[in-house]
């Protein structure tokens, strides 16, 4: 029999529009003042509880790509979203895009308009924009709720809890205490006790020493600890816990249930490398702190870039190893960089970037792509230099694309570009040819002759 339960709550808006200072607010704790640029980086779930005594469940993403792509699996793992628009600066390109997730979603939601207590604050303006993405509220014409907040003055906070109470109970979120477990992984991270993973109860509840399973991973769960990190021995529906005893690290967005899985294959994101990757991109190593940063990193890495690695963890000497062996870059998401691998890549001319704000991250990748480097129609390894007539030919091995007498060309050590080049002659096998394709190996003199060596690599370009 189904009963009323806890509503789960999510909240989406830009990275300015105060997520952290409303949930900070609410919650009435500083846990999040140390983190970096004012946005919530890692996904974490708490429980508060209004002055009528009702609970509900808040949980945070580091994106709106982890948001989209728990629902690519079919998790809708919030009943309500609250969309943050700041009332000093209205809609921006990610509201829209929360705005886009939310109603694809079909999850019912709530606007709160923050920083209501600035000079420059404009409610009605912040309205005016919404209804011009066909959002109606109500005493205006519509349905959607909004409430008007300041999470330094404490101001609105209560009519917000107030909002989603009267949601949850209009949307019937109930479930089902004695059924079937259902809960939502948001958050995985590697411990030293072990996998550690953070889920959401839908619906059933969970004990101590359940046997549990979901895609790509079984275990037991040997340890339960609630949002405030205390042991517990049981789990209801709509609460949030932490769990030890997964014997891999599931994806953020699978379904958990009891029992033993006799799927024994294996979707593993936590460390993935991608033997057929796009030669013709950029490569690119990845690693992040958690899985749920780290496929929020995935979903949002431009186009012209191709992931030949991704893993959770610090940055390893084996990491730099590979990338150089690929050519790639290695970008960290809140990965510690030991002193001794940092020594390594410089020796190697690995460049390794480590961020501690995914929109940084992406912006650095955005800036190597205006760069120049996003039409590679061939790419040629110098595998050897030798003279003829006076000059230096490159020895080179086409490894991706064409590369032809035509083309743009220019010549790279690592990330660090030596010069633009002329291509004048391409022989292969002694015989001059227009142009030579993946696989071969030919003999190349451009000009100017730069300072090449072995190692470099010849790019051919459109743009």
């Amino acid at each position: 029999m189904k009963t009323a339960r806890q509503p789960i709550v999510t909240v989406l808006g830009h990275v300015d529009h105060g997520k952290t200072s409303l949930l900070d607010a609410i919650r009435n704790t500083s846990v999040f003042e140390g983190e970096a640029g004012g946005i919530t980086q890692s996904i974490g779930a708490s429980v508060v509880t209004t002055k009528e005594g009702k609970k509900i469940t808040f949980i945070d993403t580091p994106g709106h790509a982890a948001f989209s792509a728990m629902r690519s699996r079919g998790a809708t793992v919030a009943d309500i979203a609250i969309l943050v628009v700041a009332a000093t600066e209205g809609i921006k390109p990610q509201t829209s895009e929360a705005i886009k997730l939310i109603k694809e979603a079909k999850v019912p939601f709530i606007v709160a308009v923050t920083k209501t207590d600035l000079p420059t604050a404009s409610v009605e303006t912040v309205l005016g924009e919404l209804e011009k993405q066909e959002i109606y509220f109500e005493g205006r014409g519509g349905q959607t709720p909004f409430i008007p907040v300041s999470a330094k003055e404490k101001k609105g906070l209560n009519e917000l809890l107030d909002v989603i109470v009267l949601l949850s109970e209009v949307n019937d979120i109930s479930a089902d205490l004695n059924g079937e477990l259902e809960a939502v992984v948001i958050e995985t991270n590697k411990e030293k006790g072990g996998n550690s993973v953070t889920i959401v109860v839908k619906n059933g509840k969970l004990k101590t020493g359940d046997n549990i399973y979901t895609e790509g991973a079984t275990g037991r769960a040997r340890g339960l600890f609630d949002s405030l990190g205390k042991t517990v021995k049981e789990v209801l529906p709509g609460e949030p816990v932490k769990i030890l005893g997964f014997n891999e690290l599931p994806l953020v967005g699978s379904i958990v249930k009891k029992g033993t899985s006799n799927d024994t294959s294996k979707k593993e994101l936590v460390t993935n490398k991608f033997e057929r990757f796009d030669k013709s991109k950029i490569p690119l190593y990845l690693k992040a702190s958690s899985s749920g940063a780290l496929e929020a990193l995935i979903a949002s890495i431009p186009p012209e870039f191709t992931i030949v690695s991704s893993s959770v963890g610090d940055v390893t000497e084996s990491d730099v190893l590979d990338a150089k062996a690929n050519g790639a870059l290695i970008f960290a998401f809140e990965s510690k960089v030991p002193s001794s691998v940092l020594r390594l890549a410089e020796m190697d001319k690995v460049k390794v970037q480590s961020f501690k704000i995914i929109y940084e991250l992406l912006q650095k990748l955005d800036e190597i792509v205006k760069k120049g480097l996003v039409e590679i129609t061939g790419k040629a390894e110098i595998v050897a230099d030798f003279p003829f007539d006076g000059k230096r030919v490159a020895g080179c091995k086409v490894v991706s694309g064409r590369i032809n007498k035509g083309d743009k060309n220019k010549v790279v050590r690592g990330e660090e570009e030596l010069g633009s080049v002329k291509i004048l002659s391409i022989k292969k096998q002694k015989n001059e040819v227009p142009g030579v394709g993946q696989g071969e190996e030919c003999g190349i003199l451009f000009v100017p002759q730069l300072d090449f060596k072995a190692g470099d690599v010849l790019i051919s370009h459109s743009g």
